[in-house]
């Protein structure tokens, strides 16, 4: 009998990834007992400073965003009880267009074949039975998101590993909901600007075509915590605004497409695991 544990690993691009789309499910499967491992491939120096100041402003230190990121994840993976954290470190890229995307060392310019190796390394370390990572899009076109997708495909090619594999997604009707408390606790009463509505009805998946809906409700909690860890970065503030029971309602079922599978569970699922135990 075999008996290493199932093992959950997320493939995430930045610190504070783990908590925004697969929080819930860390949360839910350690304490179900599983083994989870997150993967942060980049040093998230393309954050936000203190005080909330840009890459690229005055004051703006990439390295010491990068060691103030480093603690935050460290706390987030506490809160969640992620069990291995592992980094690769490659440079963050910064959002699509940025002069980072190019910099030397930058994740969206590392070959996929070099940085897939390091992560095969990790995979047959682990050797995970279920993966979890972004679309080919990373989801809304962030380049290292899209270069973790990479990756993560490459590395499995390498390693000859058969886990399961979900990318990370959204239903539309969330997407909907999403827009509504943004203008909500934004203070703004006026109709959506219509760029910013046709970005938003893009992002995500009509609810029919997800094939994974976990709910982790019981461990909204612990999923605010963890992205409260990262309150440095600006982008979070707004969830935290909501309150944690505002929040739970919106983001406490988490949603997958299962893009492979041997195990032959049926579609659609409830558990990342399905057909594994």
């Amino acid at each position: 009998m075999n008996d290493r544990p199932l093992t959950l690993m997320a493939v995430h691009a930045h610190p504070d990834d783990e908590a925004t789309s697969t929080g819930g499910v860390l949360a839910r499967y350690a304490a179900e007992g599983v083994r989870t491992v997150l993967v942060t491939c980049t040093d998230g120096a393309c954050g936000d400073g203190p005080g909330g100041v840009k890459p690229g402003d005055p004051g703006h230190d990439p390295a010491a965003v990068a060691r103030m990121r480093r603690q935050e994840l460290e706390a987030s993976c506490e809160v969640l009880k992620i069990g291995h954290l592992e980094t690769l470190d490659h440079a963050d890229s910064g959002m699509m267009g940025w002069p980072a995307n190019d910099a030397p060392g930058s994740f969206w310019r590392t070959p996929v074949e070099e940085a897939g190796a390091r992560l095969a390394e990790l995979f047959r370390r682990y050797q995970p039975d279920v993966v979890v990572t972004y679309d080919e899009n990373g989801f809304y076109g962030h380049p290292d998101h899209i270069q973790a997708n990479r990756v993560t495909t490459a590395a499995l090619e390498i390693s000859g590993l058969t886990p399961k594999v979900y990318w990370t997604t959204a239903p539309r009707s969330m997407m909907r909901r999403f827009g509504e408390l943004m203008r909500e606790f934004g203070g703004v009463e006026q109709e959506p600007d219509p760029e910013e509505a046709a970005v938003l009805a893009e992002i995500g998946l009509p609810d029919e075509e997800i094939t994974t809906w976990v709910d982790t409700t019981a461990f909204g909690g612990q999923k605010f915590d963890a992205l409260a860890a990262h309150a440095s970065q600006g982008e979070n503030i707004f969830f935290l605004k909501m309150g944690q029971e505002r929040f739970t309602e919106l983001m406490g079922v988490e949603t997958f497409v299962r893009v492979r599978d041997t195990t032959g569970a049926a579609l659609p699922e409830n558990d990342l695991f399905a057909g594994l135990r």
